[in-house]
């Protein structure tokens, strides 16, 4: 175990020349690549020189900005090839969204975020608590790495590759829109037009990966068939899913000051429209909805469910194509965040309900809708491309490793700076106020534990991804990592 408790500025200086420079030094800006790289002082410096690069017995590292992930790591370890690699898991759910970063021009911070990411999966670096004073130390570093969130892969994918390759580490890559992209196209016959929806955070979105992404793939089957490319940015879906507190409050009745998502004086995407009310179909009960005055005239709209936060969007990206002249039928929806495969057959459903709305007589979307219309997780794509990159570079894991680990940003509770909410979290100011080249510790990276990762989040996981959970159970049960856990902390079967 060692201290992380560097302290970058001596905390006494004789001279006044000597205070100048005590202040400009702490305020100095730095990039985290190059810090990682060269300062071997810092808390994130790795010793590329001695990097094991080629070695098949070590693990594969997934990360996302939360536990959405996890879906991923599911299609993963179901690919046969697959059976005998172990994974190390990272959700920087501390961070999270990372999809509201470009909602507050703040994309530098986001990348800096991702960089860090990387960071602890090449590293030997963990703690146990968010208010350890020492780090662990004896984390395996990884042969490879999937990107398991879209907006990382957005706006971060070239640039990871880019720092691995000035650190002259041949370690490979993969994100997940080139997936997704790909997988779009499954229900199209040769030269057929349509259209394909993205359901996506907003800086996915903002980023534009996914038209140019299938704009590509459409020119490189040499039939450029008429394909649209209509976007939703999801704002809060994968928030309420990771019970985010700035979308979601289970235990709310009334409208809450912390709120960030989806209102009737909200902008864009964020607009919830009164004219549309009967088309939402918002379930009201047990807090799902919450407002001010009564059901004939409601203010003050907020969204308190996943399933009510994808009814607006679904609907809000029918209005969008049913807004557009010449808009082809919809045959894909690419589900364009991780998160959102935990509810596909929400998605599934409320495509249907839409199909079959009937206003007046009139069917509203039907014709925007194919009968045939497929709903897109990346992931099992990836899971595909894992495999053909590591069989190809002969890094499978042909003897079976050690068991898979399991871990969650927290905030670090030896920040004095911190910003905190009362249930530990980041203010949602402090989360996005932050800058990029500050190269601060804001986070530790903890194993999951109950004390981590919400209830409700581990029964959905438990019920949806029994193997991944069950994965969970014996990392916090049998790894000497997570012996120092309470039996009560520990996930379990």
């Amino acid at each position: 175990m060692k201290s992380s408790d560097h302290s970058p500025c001596p905390r006494s200086l004789l001279l006044p020349l000597a205070v100048v420079l005590f202040f400009s030094g702490c305020n100095r800006q730095s990039d985290i690549k190059d810090v990682i790289r060269n300062d071997r002082s810092s808390f994130y410096y790795i010793d590329f020189e001695n990097y094991p690069t080629g070695n098949s017995s070590l693990p594969v590292g997934v990360f996302d900005s939360g536990t959405g992930g996890l879906s991923v790591l599911a299609d993963i370890v179901k690919e046969e090839g697959l059976a005998n690699e172990s994974f190390i898991f990272l959700g920087d759910l501390a961070n999270m969204p990372y999809g509201s970063y470009s909602l507050e021009n703040n994309t530098s911070l986001l990348i800096e975020h991702v960089i860090k990411d990387v960071q602890f999966l090449l590293g030997n670096k963990y703690y146990r608590r968010g208010d350890s004073k020492e780090y662990m130390s004896d984390k395996s570093p990884v042969k490879a790495i999937v990107i398991a969130c879209n907006t990382a892969t957005a706006y971060a994918l070239d640039t990871v590759r880019d720092f691995l390759e000035d650190a002259e580490v041949d370690l490979d890559v993969i994100g997940v829109i080139d997936a997704g992209a790909l997988g779009a196209f499954g229900s199209f016959s040769p030269g057929e037009n349509g259209s394909i929806a993205v359901l996506a955070t907003d800086g996915t979105v903002k980023s534009g990966a996914y038209p140019a992404a299938i704009r590509s793939i459409n020119i490189a089957d040499g039939q450029e068939e008429v394909i649209q490319v209509f976007q939703q940015a999801g704002i809060g879906i994968a928030e309420s899913i990771d019970e985010t507190r700035d979308a979601i409050d289970r235990k709310a009745t009334v409208p809450r000051p912390e709120y960030r998502g989806p209102s009737e004086t909200g902008e864009g995407d964020m607009f919830i429209d009164p004219a549309l009310w009967a088309r939402y179909d918002f379930n009201l009960d047990k807090g799902a909805l919450l407002f001010e005055g009564d059901i004939t005239n409601p203010h003050n709209i907020q969204i308190n469910s996943v399933e009510n936060y994808i009814k607006f969007h679904m609907v809000s990206l029918m209005e969008k194509i049913r807004k557009t002249e010449g808009a082809q039928p919809l045959n894909s929806v690419v589900l364009a965040c991780t998160h959102y495969p935990f509810f596909s057959d929400t998605f599934r459903s409320e495509l249907l309900r839409l199909r079959d709305l009937c206003e007046d007589g009139e069917y509203i979307y039907r014709q925007l809708i194919s009968e045939d219309f497929i709903i897109v997780n990346p992931s099992s794509v990836v899971a595909e491309q894992l495999y053909t990159l590591l069989s190809g570079k002969g890094l499978l894991n042909t003897e079976g490793g050690s068991a898979s680990e399991f871990y969650i940003s927290v905030p670090n509770l030896r920040n004095r700076k911190a910003s905190l909410r009362e249930d530990g979290s980041f203010t949602y100011e402090y989360k996005y106020g932050r800058r990029a080249g500050e190269i601060k510790e804001y986070v530790k990276a903890v194993p999951f534990s109950r004390n981590t990762i919400p209830g409700d989040i581990l029964e959905r996981l438990r019920l949806q991804i029994p193997d991944v959970y069950d994965m969970m159970t014996v990392f916090d049960g049998e790894n000497p990592k997570t012996q120092f856990l309470t039996p009560e902390e520990r996930i379990v079967k």
